[in-house]
């Protein structure tokens, strides 16, 4: 094996490193959250698509829905956009693009940069749903069962 062979198989195998993380991350159960008052303990994953879709805007109690999303280049987002969208990253851009364009919502969803901003603002904003790993979930928050499961159940529809 040559010199040049060998350089490109050792990076190649540090590569695919950062691949396999991503991939172990994207199967790790992701829990929707809400705000502790929102009067939501299920949702069926039809409902919680159009919650993330704005198709549906308030809760029960007639309070707004607030949607954080987070940044792009997260393994959560892309996760949901996959699952819960069924969108790639420009088709969910210009989803939001066209419902504010024809005044469907007042505004897109707030983003998040990270883990620790979404857990505060979910706390701290009535009304606010959002999503991250299951293990991330806090007290302070409501988690959400989906078709009545919770992340720790086998047959949990985010996994």
């Amino acid at each position: 094996m040559n010199a040049v062979t060998c350089t490109m198989l050792i990076a190649s195998f540090f590569v695919l490193i950062p691949q396999a993380q991503g991939q172990d991350e994207v199967r790790s159960p992701i829990a929707i959250v809400v705000h502790k008052d929102t009067p939501v303990e299920n949702l069926t994953l039809d409902e919680l698509r159009n919650i993330f879709l704005a198709n549906q805007q308030f809760w029960s109690d007639r309070s707004r829905i607030i949607l954080l999303v987070h940044a792009p280049q997260s393994a959560e987002r892309d996760y949901i956009l996959e699952s819960i969208y069924q969108m790639d990253e420009a088709q969910f851009r210009q989803y939001w693009i066209a419902k504010m364009f024809r005044a469907e919502v007042p505004r897109g969803p707030k983003i998040v940069f990270s883990t620790e901003m979404m857990l505060e603002l979910v706390v701290a904003i009535p009304g606010s749903i959002s999503f991250t790993k299951a293990d991330q979930v806090t007290g302070d928050l409501r988690l959400v069962r989906i078709d009545g499961k919770l992340p720790s159940d086998s047959d949990y529809p985010l996994k």
